[in-house]
């Protein structure tokens, strides 16, 4: 008896595929048979999926991007990747879909609902993304990464937290070293994509640190192709040790060697400093759909694990001082990695994972009695 097949569905961002690749790295061990479903973008964050997922690219496309002939396209595309899916899934006959946000998992989800497969979707932000609005009613379960998670009406969320990596899950809860006067390493992460503000801001406030701090600091800094060789030369003009690249491989090992991460809000790298537990200066993405990058922010605020520092209101003068505030107290600092810890749900993969297998029954059950 073949095994039972996982189609899962994502793509666009790391926000996405991160908690994507969770789910996937625990059906596996689960016994389960699972393909991915992405487009050409999503495809570049596939790396550390294990080697047994089956990638499979469709055709889909979003209306925020490209010209005004890319976008009368649009539609065409997505309906031929909707055909596409179909067709494989009249063949595989998948146990169950599920969708975690993404112009590319409209193909198999609308799928999915076509050809009435158990499916469901995983919000990782407070806001609902686009395309999980668009089937919120119309799979069934909704699972939400942070809580409260703003639902439309008449649709029942079920908070299972954001899956994290298996390399996060290795440094979870990872000692933390306090600050002090000896090497600290400072992390900062802009999502999978990087942001250019903090390129702009972060590197100027940490040159402004005093010096009894500044000395001893090792910075990570993940930035935008196009910001790589002022970053890095910034850094190397005022004598601070940095390693400047676009992306980081290794970022659960180099957060549970900082002693202070800097990072937007996105829900993985929430999900991650959480999981890991350390401090953090969080600064939400302010064209974020619905400004969810704030509400994501919101529990490791209100339990001091984080300082919440507004894109609007982010200075050299004030970030370095926020910067010091933290690096200045190590018990301080100590509290807010405790606090950040609190906020963590390690179990979250694992509570997806349940949450699928009933669906996979429920399924089975209806086959039954139709």
């Amino acid at each position: 008896m073949a095994a039972p097949l996982l189609v899962i569905a994502a793509g666009g961002t790391g926000g996405h595929m991160f908690p994507a690749q969770a789910l996937a790295e625990v059906m596996l061990r689960r016994g389960w048979r699972v393909k991915l479903s992405t487009d050409a973008r999503g495809a570049r964050y596939t790396g550390g999926f294990p080697h047994t997922v089956e990638i499979e690219q469709v055709s889909s496309a979003t209306f925020a991007r490209g010209g005004v002939l890319a976008k009368a396209l649009v539609p065409f595309r997505i309906l031929g990747g909707v055909l596409g899916m179909s067709a494989r899934m009249l063949r595989d006959k998948p146990d169950v879909v599920v969708g975690f946000g993404g112009y590319p998992s409209i193909p198999a989800l609308a799928a999915a609902t076509l050809l009435r497969r158990p499916r469901m979707i995983h919000e990782q932000n407070g806001v609902l993304g686009r395309v999980n609005q668009l089937f919120a009613k119309r799979v069934d379960a909704v699972a939400c990464g942070t809580w409260p998670t703003a639902l439309p009406e008449g649709v029942e969320g079920h908070h299972v937290g954001n899956p994290v990596r298996g390399a996060v899950m290795e440094r979870a809860g990872a000692g933390y070293i306090a600050p002090g006067d000896y090497p600290m390493e400072l992390l900062v992460i802009g999502g999978s994509q990087g942001a250019r503000i903090l390129s702009d801001v972060v590197p100027a406030a940490i040159a402004e640190l005093p010096v009894e701090i500044l000395r001893n600091i090792r910075v990570a800094h993940q930035a935008r192709e196009e910001d790589l060789e002022r970053v890095s030369t910034f850094y190397a003009d005022h004598g601070i040790a940095a390693d400047v690249q676009t992306f980081f491989n290794d970022v659960p090992r180099r957060m549970s060697e900082a002693q202070l991460v800097i990072s937007r809000s996105g829900a993985s790298s929430v999900a991650d400093i959480s999981v890991i537990g350390r401090p953090s200066v969080l600064i939400p993405f302010a064209a974020a759909t619905g400004d969810h990058q704030t509400a994501n922010a919101r529990g490791l605020v209100d339990a001091g694990a984080a300082i919440l520092v507004p894109e609007n209101r982010l200075e050299v003068a004030a970030l370095s001082e926020q910067i010091t505030l933290v690096l200045g107290d190590a018990k301080g600092a100590s509290l807010m990695a405790q606090a950040a810890l609190s906020q963590g749900k390690p179990d979250a993969a694992q509570e997806l994972s349940e949450m699928v297998e009933a669906l996979a029954e429920a399924g089975k059950a209806r086959k039954g009695t139709s």
